[in-house]
């Protein structure tokens, strides 16, 4: 199982879902480049969709993926819907944490504001104060969930205080106009493509996902079905038991439809399959 996390978060975001998860699979939460603990690249404008596709796919070839369970958190999301849409995908069934096929502009710009933070915090209560404010739509957040929040979304720094875990650049290059789309970012061609299942997540109040864009998603694949999260906006915390429920289900038929594939398929055919 793969967790991509959004456009400022990082792979610690998924900690409560992962663990409730990981009994029953492997679970890889990676940061995306300049976030978290990986590597800041060097051209700011190498910050782009198609790098951070080659290196999820490096990331599978070398935990020796065949198949893959997705859940996407924003920009992990749409990674998630264009590595889907690719011939020969990894992806078995996939999760779109409130991101669809299309996002207005006023969306990613949305998106790109609450890129916007100070330069240093005196404290983690700081950090956790602006946290409450840029993530105020996360939905059911605890305060224990935000104190984990602050402790992981910041880095100590050697003058004293802390700054948020990604790269300055990231910030700059969106409110430079590094997302260039005029009326929003469509992807309905790679959303068409998409065979898999697929669990649409939005937030009641989202902006990013509107609610006539995921009805026509669902309306449009026939494995496809909708959760609406009550009280939320962009993104949905993934950390509450009604976020985290509805996953785990949905993936746990992709276990019982492979149980009964294998009861429909002839003895000799099952014998030869590899293992996954």
């Amino acid at each position: 199982m793969v967790c991509a996390h959004g456009y400022s978060g990082n792979a610690r975001d998924f900690d409560f879902l992962a663990r409730e998860l990981a009994g029953g699979a492997r679970v890889l939460c990676p940061d995306v480049a300049g976030r978290g603990e990986s590597d800041r690249l060097a051209l700011p404008l190498a910050y782009h969709f198609p790098q951070f596709l080659a290196d999820f796919r490096s990331t599978l070839a070398y935990a020796e993926a065949e198949e893959v369970d997705w859940v996407g958190t924003s920009m992990g999301g749409l990674l998630g819907l264009m590595h889907a849409a690719q011939p020969g995908s990894r992806i078995r069934r996939l999760v779109l944490n409130d991101v669809g096929a299309f996002v207005p502009a006023d969306g990613l710009r949305e998106i790109g504001s609450r890129l916007a933070a100070p330069d240093h915090f005196a404290s983690l209560r700081e950090v956790e104060a602006h946290l409450r404010e840029t993530h105020r739509e996360w939905g059911d957040i605890t305060d224990a969930q935000f104190r984990a929040l602050a402790r992981h979304q910041s880095r100590r720094v050697p003058e004293g205080g802390y700054r948020l875990h990604y790269d300055p650049q990231i910030a700059r290059l969106v409110r430079g106009g590094g997302l260039p789309f005029v009326d929003g970012l469509h992807l309905w061609d790679a959303w068409d493509r998409i065979h898999c299942p697929v669990l649409v997540i939005r937030g009641e109040h989202s902006r990013i996902l509107p609610a006539e864009v995921a009805q026509r998603m669902v309306d449009t694949h026939p494995e496809a079905r909708l959760l609406e999260i009550e009280g939320a906006g962009h993104a949905p915390a993934l950390m509450s038991a009604a976020e985290i429920d509805p996953i785990r289900n949905f993936l746990a038929a992709r276990g019982a439809e492979s149980t009964a594939r294998e009861a429909r398929e002839p003895r000799e055919t099952r014998r030869g399959r590899p293992a996954a």
